[in-house]
């Protein structure tokens, strides 16, 4: 028991580590911004930098033959080139987002990211929605509603990454390769272009890796804070109950949300009202999440009790 509960302490602090590593992206990608570079220059390195980590995490995870049977199948190939495109938008976009003043807005849109994908796996995978569901989706839609009010347009960032990343989720889980395997793929896909940008920048004179240290080492930094934090989430996922889960991926949006507050971006109350709704939405998911593993345990429960119950007389000993 002591190893199942170590275990479980472990799988705990890496999925903390995980959604603390995404909350706090903006502060790692706000200073290659301040040092010059652009999404388009910014993403060239996350593309660069993440196939190197992404490639030596297949290493020591033994995956190479996996990697070699997925180049092999133009099918898997295609879906990840698909699913390359929308990690490659939700990317771009969040730091452009977060070096534009709308660190507010990534937050909503991870907000409503865990509610759209249960929507979506209402539509496409027939899941059934609960009432705790249902509300859930509709206080977030209310909450878009007053963003959208707040802002004077469509939230269209929020939305793009929200809708980009769900499905993103919905690709990858056709994808029957490994999420290391899957993740080098699709840094192998973005390599080339990102690494022609790169040459092309550093050849005019445009690009900001050689022009300091300090830009250096922040550019560099693009890989592993990309890798790192997937790895944490696809280890502590397998090893960690939904419910747990459910309420962890709530954290990531709100560090994102001290962090847009604590810099000074505009928060009209008009936006605290909208942020209300998006955050009781969230609970009632995280709640409904935790009462749907409650309900399988006490059913499991019941029916290993019921088992007991009716071996007990075979065994010559009186049920309890």
């Amino acid at each position: 028991m002591s190893d199942e509960h170590a275990q479980a302490r472990t799988a705990l602090v890496a999925g903390v580590a995980c959604y603390a590593l995404w909350g706090l992206a903006p502060l790692v990608y706000q200073p290659m911004g301040r040092a010059g570079a652009d999404a388009w220059e910014i993403m060239g390195h996350r593309a660069v930098w993440s196939v190197l980590w992404a490639g030596l995490l297949v290493v020591l995870a033994k995956q190479g033959p996996q990697v070699v049977r997925v180049l092999k199948t133009p099918r898997v190939v295609g879906l990840l080139a698909v699913s390359t495109v929308l990690i490659a938008i939700n990317w771009t976009l969040f730091v452009w987002a977060v070096n534009s003043g709308r660190t507010l807005e990534t937050s909503l849109g991870y907000y409503l990211n865990p509610l759209l994908n249960m929507a979506l796996g209402a539509w496409m995978f027939r899941e059934r929605i609960d009432r705790f569901g249902k509300a859930a989706i509709g206080l977030a839609a209310v909450g878009v509603v007053f963003q959208g009010v707040a802002l004077g347009h469509l939230p269209w960032v929020s939305l793009t990454l929200a809708i980009s990343f769900a499905a993103y989720g919905v690709i990858r889980k056709k994808v029957a390769a490994e999420a290391q395997t899957g993740l080098f793929v699709e840094c192998l896909i973005l390599t080339l272009p990102g690494a022609l940008y790169l040459a092309w920048l550093e050849g005019s004179g445009q690009g900001h890796f050689t022009q300091s240290a300090s830009a250096a080492f922040w550019l560099s930094l693009a890989g592993p804070m990309t890798v790192f934090p997937l790895v944490l989430f696809s280890w502590a996922a397998r090893r960690m109950p939904l419910s747990t889960m459910g309420f962890l991926q709530f954290l990531a949006p709100t560090i994102s949300f001290c962090i847009g507050v604590s810099q000074g971006e505009h928060f009209t109350p008009l936006r605290a009202v909208s942020f209300g709704f998006i955050w009781l939405g969230a609970g009632v998911f995280a709640y409904g999440a935790w009462r749907k593993v409650r309900e399988r345990k006490l059913a499991a429960a019941a029916i290993e009790a019921e088992g007991a119950a009716e071996a007990a007389p075979a065994t010559g000993r009186p049920a309890a």
